[in-house]
């Protein structure tokens, strides 16, 4: 099993997500729903990899993308983020902050797990 935190303001989103994620049995998921919470969640757990939601209020998911990679033992672990913002360009931007992927929303909870399980296993090559 993979575990991954997923972090996403949005109920609806993540109640399709972990639906998705289960069904496959492929990922344990945990979820927060900002980054306030994923912050205190990582003090006791270290996912395999993080899917967090672009926009959030609070904090963005780049600004948490910041301060996971200020943290040692998480500097490695591959994020992918969830965007309805999707522009070439933007993608462009996520991926040079370190993200390994986007998914796109709306995304479509039949690929979810098999797009996040090739994010994760393609950067374990790396």
């Amino acid at each position: 099993m993979i575990s991954l935190l997923h972090v996403e303001d949005d109920q609806d989103i993540r109640e399709i997500a972990e639906m998705a994620l289960d069904l496959y049995g492929k990922f344990e998921v945990t979820q927060c729903v900002d980054g306030f919470g994923a912050l205190k969640t990582l003090e006791t757990f270290v996912p395999d990899i993080f899917l967090l939601d672009m926009m959030m209020p609070n904090m963005t998911g780049v600004q948490l993308l910041e301060k996971l990679r200020q943290m040692p033992h998480l500097k490695d672990v591959p994020v992918v983020f969830m965007t309805a913002r999707a522009q070439a360009t933007e993608v462009k931007a996520l991926i040079d902050c370190g993200a390994v992927g986007v998914i796109v929303k709306p995304f479509d909870p039949i690929t979810l797990s098999d797009q996040l399980e090739k994010f994760y296993y393609d950067k374990r090559k790396a």
